[in-house]
């Protein structure tokens, strides 16, 4: 099998918690060499939060697999020291401090150009480096609510709702994953080493597509419609006769199909719902004429049929369904990893397929400083200097 399209790259990660982890995870998936630094001792709060079987952090084991751990104490100089020789050597730095910790910590813009002039450079934070916010600490939750993503969930009664899973971390730990790529091929290329900065707030600003555009373009907030689609009719959850099915008949094609399949096809002849503004405009009676329609049938005999017609639809899952999905198994998308002393850790798998070099877990989630060894003497230290930096506490 060739090699993964990383292969040959070495990253030194100083992130923690989630949004950073997820960057350098997914540089570790395509096959770089990601070397996580942690505080000896303490390492990632992350191992320490959310369930915790055979004294593993199913939650870290779920961002931090492909990378090797070194327990490192950057607030002395020695340690510090250490890590410049570990970027001399290095092709990319990921880190998710707050703005202007590195140059706190000495690594400088310039210092890192003198350590290293290919040196990549890669931020993950909450607002970005420059502008008023700059400084202020972020967490998904604040970066949902100041980006405008919450003001559009939920419904009038509701108010604003945040969404579970925590999307600005992520969206923005993937951007800067591309960004990372991109930088590489552009060094390849014969460009400058260059600064790659992701932020959580803009990154879900950049995600909010036509409720962005819409809201550019007439100077007005959009309406929260909660599953209902804001500018589409019919769209959203309808009620079978055993539970909610999504139906998402997003153009005129697929209304006419969606309204045939469930015997409202005369519908489109009435003035109220002949196109989709009036549809929209009349959205709550159209619905209860559906709901009326659906409520005839089982959830699995719409989804069987109106899938059979082309028309989108499906369950309504929980979590645990959805996991445990015959679509997800297909796609190996919940893997079985045994982690040797913790037993086997369930985690998702790999959305991004690849035909000639699928990826893989190479490394388990490491232990804190298991590969601190390992690491240094990569670099050149001898077994001596190791010894001499464990006794001084510098390394764990």
């Amino acid at each position: 099998m060739s090699a993964l399209p990383l292969s040959g790259v070495r990253v030194v990660d100083l992130t923690r918690i989630l949004s950073g982890p997820f960057c350098a995870m997914l540089l570790g998936d395509l096959g770089a060499d990601v070397i996580k630094v942690e505080s000896p001792g303490r390492g990632d709060p992350v191992r320490g939060q959310g369930h915790i079987r055979d004294g593993m952090s199913w939650y870290f084991a779920g961002f931090n697999r492909n990378k090797r751990s070194l327990a490192l104490d950057l607030r002395k100089p020695e340690g510090l020291a250490v890590l410049e020789r570990l970027l001399a050597e290095s092709d990319i730095l990921t880190e998710n401090f707050r703005p202007g910790v590195l140059n706190e910590m000495g690594l400088t813009e310039e210092r890192l150009g003198e350590i290293n002039p290919d040196l990549i450079v890669v931020s993950v934070n909450g607002y970005g480096s420059t502008g008023p916010y700059a400084d202020r600490p972020a967490f998904d939750f604040i970066a949902q609510a100041m980006s405008g993503y919450m003001s559009t969930n939920g419904t009038n009664e509701t108010g604003a709702l945040r969404t579970a899973p925590p999307l600005t971390d992520l969206i923005a730990g993937l951007y800067a994953a591309l960004g990372a790529v991109a930088a590489l091929r552009g060094r390849e290329q014969g460009g400058p080493a260059q600064r790659v900065e992701a932020s959580m707030m803009m990154s879900i600003i950049s995600m909010m597509a036509y409720l962005s555009s819409s809201a550019l373009a007439t100077g007005e907030d959009p309406a929260r419609t909660g599953n209902d689609h804001p500018i589409v009719a019919p769209y959203g959850l309808f009620r079978a006769s055993d539970g909610d099915i999504a139906v998402a008949p997003s153009t005129d094609t697929f209304v006419s199909r969606f309204l045939a399949e469930i015997g409202l096809a005369h519908l489109l002849d009435d003035p109220r719902f002949s196109d989709n503004p009036r549809r929209v405009e009349n959205r709550t009676e159209l619905n209860h004429l559906i709901n009326n329609a659906l409520a005839k049938e089982t959830q699995a005999h719409w989804i069987e049929r109106l899938n059979r017609a082309g028309v989108p639809c499906g369950k309504v899952q929980s979590l645990i369904e959805a996991l445990a999905d015959r679509q997800v198994a297909a796609q190996d998308m919940v893997l079985d990893i045994p982690h040797p002393g913790h037993g086997t850790v369930k985690m998702t798998g790999f959305p991004v397929k690849m035909s000639k070099t699928p990826l893989e877990v190479r490394q388990v989630t490491p232990d804190l400083g298991a590969q601190t060894g390992e690491v240094l003497a990569e670099f050149g230290y001898s077994c001596d200097e190791i010894e001499t930096l464990r006794n001084d506490g510098i390394i764990g």
